[in-house]
This record gives structure tokens, sequence and C-alpha cells, in this order.
């Protein structure tokens, strides 16, 4: 069967170089009963946020907000051909922690079948399908619940060749995840994404990561309690130098009504790294890294759908 190499977003598939500047990392809508009164689930300010993105050159979010958080699948479509921002949306599941016990009943046992149904057919028996799978770690190492989510993610990106997006907690425990997932389940590492690495100072984990050739996201800047932006510059300069600038990927993962967002990305953010590392670089984490992190070869491409943008 052919096989064309696209990013698939709420509105169908594109090609990679479409994507253009892009905020690889973050949420438009996510709620969680860890963040009681923190929800992340208003249409109109995700306008607002989408609307300043465009105007400062952004054109596509990946929201990496997976099953029961609130993904809002229902809203995505439209705010992306209103402010002409491609969007791409996530399946998978986040710790046990972030959800409900009956929400975690209600997957059932099946979850590399559900993590394939909303990559190929559908969130929620809508049109509107996921185009990676987020999955997320423990504190230095993986629970119960994480193996059993990772497992279902590398089932589900063999069937489809989805990439699979990983939250470490605190930045930590990125080994644990690529020995379980490229060791044991035999994902490429090329089709994973590290987030948060930024969150943890240890150069030397991020050194380690990047040598198994997984994509490393640096997102959620200005976060008060991680203390991110001010060692942002040094860390990206240190692993551009050891030659693993093409794996390197950013984001404004925005969690709380407050966080700045992806409009900090590229008014504030941007122009700080462009001093350390260097307009090229930068101009190319944004755009050509974000294109191979997130093309997929998907089995049964859809017909080419209008451009968002």
């Amino acid at each position: 069967m052919s096989t064309v190499r696209t990013v698939r977003t709420v509105l169908g598939d594109i090609a990679p170089e479409e994507l253009g500047v892009c905020d690889a990392h973050d949420h438009l809508f996510i709620r969680s009963p860890q963040l009681p009164g923190q929800e992340v689930d208003d249409p109109d300010a995700a306008a607002t946020r989408l609307r300043d993105f465009r105007e400062l050159g952004g054109r596509t979010v990946v929201q990496w907000t997976p099953y029961g958080m609130g993904r809002r699948h229902d809203v995505l479509p439209r705010l992306s051909r209103e402010f002409g921002v491609h969007v791409v949306a996530a399946t998978g599941l986040h710790q046990a922690a972030h959800y409900d016990a009956d929400v975690l009943r209600r997957v059932g046992g099946d979850l590399a079948g559900l993590f394939t149904a909303e990559l190929t057919e559908g969130i929620a028996g809508s049109a509107v399908r996921a185009g990676l799978i987020k999955v997320a770690g423990s504190f230095h190492g993986l629970d119960a619940h994480a193996r059993r989510t990772m497992t279902a993610a590398a089932a589900a990106h063999h069937r489809t060749g989805a990439p699979i997006a990983v939250h470490l907690e605190l930045g930590t425990g990125a080994l644990d995840v690529l020995d379980l997932l490229c060791g044991e389940l035999g994902v490429a590492p090329q089709s994973v994404i590290l987030g948060h690495l930024g969150r943890s100072p240890d150069q030397v984990g991020q050194r380690q990561a990047a040598e198994s050739g997984a994509f490393l996201a640096f997102d959620g800047p200005s976060r008060a309690n991680h203390w991110t932006d001010w060692r942002l510059p040094e860390e990206l300069a240190a692993l551009a130098e050891a030659g693993f600038g093409g794996q390197l990927l950013l984001g404004g993962d925005s969690t709380t009504p407050e966080a700045p967002g992806m409009p900090h990305l590229l008014r504030r953010l941007r122009p700080r790294l462009e001093l350390t590392l260097g307009k090229d670089l930068v101009d190319r984490v944004l755009t050509e890294n974000a294109a191979r992190a997130f093309a997929v070869e998907w089995p049964e491409p859809d017909a080419r759908p209008a451009s968002a943008a």
C-alpha cells in the first residue's frame, strides 16, 4: 500500500512543510483534578491566544492534551479555520493522578485500540483525528500505569506510525522511558518526543537522551516554580554544539489560564534564544525540526483538505 508522509491536523492531513513556525507542545484546552479551579476551557481565551500567535508569525500548535482531559475536539476545527493556524490533537493518557477513577474504568482494557481508533477514525466518533499519542512517565522512573499506557502507545504507534510524546515528570526519567519504548517495545527513537527536559538542570541526562536520537522538547517557559528560562539558552547551545540541534523542539505548554503560553514563545523567548543560538538555528528548531517530528507515513492517507493557512 502506498503511503504519504503528512502531519495529521484537526482539519485533515497536510504536507510537513506547511506547518511553518510550530509551537511543538501546548494546550488550548486542558483540565485536571490536579489543577482545581485552573481549567483552561474558555474558547474565547483560546481564540485570543491563537490570534496573537498568528500575528507573531505562528502557524501550528500541537496540543498534547490526551483522552479525558478536556481536549475540546468539538471546538478545535473552528478555531483552526478562523485563525488560520494548524492544530494537531492528541490521543493517549496522562498520569493516573490526572483522572477520576471512573474515567480510567471507562477506557477499558484495550488502550491500544482506543489510541489507534482516535488516530485513524476520529475522537469520540467525530471526524477530528489525533496526530500524536501523549503518555507520561513518573518521577525518576515508571510506575505500573506508565508502563501500561506506554505499552499501548507503542502498539498504536506500530499500527499507525504516529509519534509518541512523553511527559517527563520534572524533566526526569528520560532513560527509563527510552529503555521501555525503544528498547523493549521497538519504537524508533525518531518517533519519540521527550517533553519537559528543561525542568531538570541535568545536562548530562539531556545529552544521554539526545544520543538516543529522540526529539527533545523544551517547553513551559516562564513557569515560576520551575526556573526554566534563565538556563534554557545555555542548555540548547550545549546540545547544538554537540551535534543535536536537529532534535530540538520548543513549546509553551500552557496548562493554567495565567500561563504566558504560545504568544510568549515567539514574542519573548524566540529573540532571547537567537542571541545565544543564532537566528538560523532557532528558525530550524521552530520549523524544520517540528516538521520532521510530527510527520508520519499514515497507512491510509485521506484526500488533501483545504489548508488552514
